[in-house]
């Protein structure tokens, strides 16, 4: 029952720490990156953003070789499992995500696409509940909820990457926000998306196979 009591009270402290970005913190960063910090397309921190990009395609061709192998009747080892279980979590959160922006129709900080309107151009600012269209898919950030859910499962396999792993997610973090991709609070609720989908799928694993943990 701890891990449930832990992962609600992630709930809890997550759906917290969304509000207060969403009343305090998101429009002021937005405004200070857009003035300070925003540079064409190419830079450091616009690079930074599409590192979980390169997650999705790996996940789906090691999803489907290692389910090849199963098939064939061959056990996984501990790193195979590992890779699966990114695999799972990151395909998983992918669907999601997707189901999340539709719900909470959040706009974007900048416009990027399809002349969306947003905080900076436009003012608009907050949710807009079930709601279709590129230009309302701010929230939860799907990059942080990429990064979140094949991080946590190395987070949980490998205890000496931590650091590394607390590393990679902090620059993601920042560059999703330093670019003005994403408000802190979209950042802040696509990592716990991630994040969850990666606790799930390794306590799912640990019920049949509890000595690989």
């Amino acid at each position: 029952m701890r891990p449930l009591f832990f992962w609600l009270a992630g709930l809890i402290g997550t759906t917290i720490m969304v509000a207060i970005s969403f009343e305090w913190l998101d429009r002021p960063i937005a405004l200070w990156v857009h003035e300070m910090l925003r540079a064409p397309n190419g830079n450091a921190l616009e690079r930074l953003t599409h590192i979980p990009e390169l997650f999705t395609p790996f996940s789906v061709v090691a999803f489907v070789g290692l389910g090849l192998w199963a098939l064939a009747g061959h056990q996984l080892s501990r790193h195979q499992a590992a890779v699966f279980l990114c695999s799972l979590s990151l395909l998983s959160v992918e669907v999601m995500k997707n189901q999340l922006k539709f719900i909470f129709g959040r706009t974007w900080p900048e416009t990027w696409v399809q002349n969306n309107p947003s905080f900076i151009r436009d003012g608009a600012f907050g949710f807009n509940f079930m709601h279709v269209g590129a230009g309302y898919q701010s929230f939860p950030s799907g990059h942080a909820a990429a990064i979140g859910a094949v991080i946590s499962v190395i987070w949980i396999w490998y205890p000496k990457l931590r650091a590394l792993c607390a590393l990679v997610v902090l620059a993601v973090a920042a560059a999703l926000i330093g670019a003005n991709y994403h408000f802190l609070s979209d950042v802040i609720a696509g990592l716990f998306a991630g994040i969850s989908t990666g606790w799930f799928a390794t306590a799912i694993w640990k019920m049949g196979n509890p000595r690989d943990l």
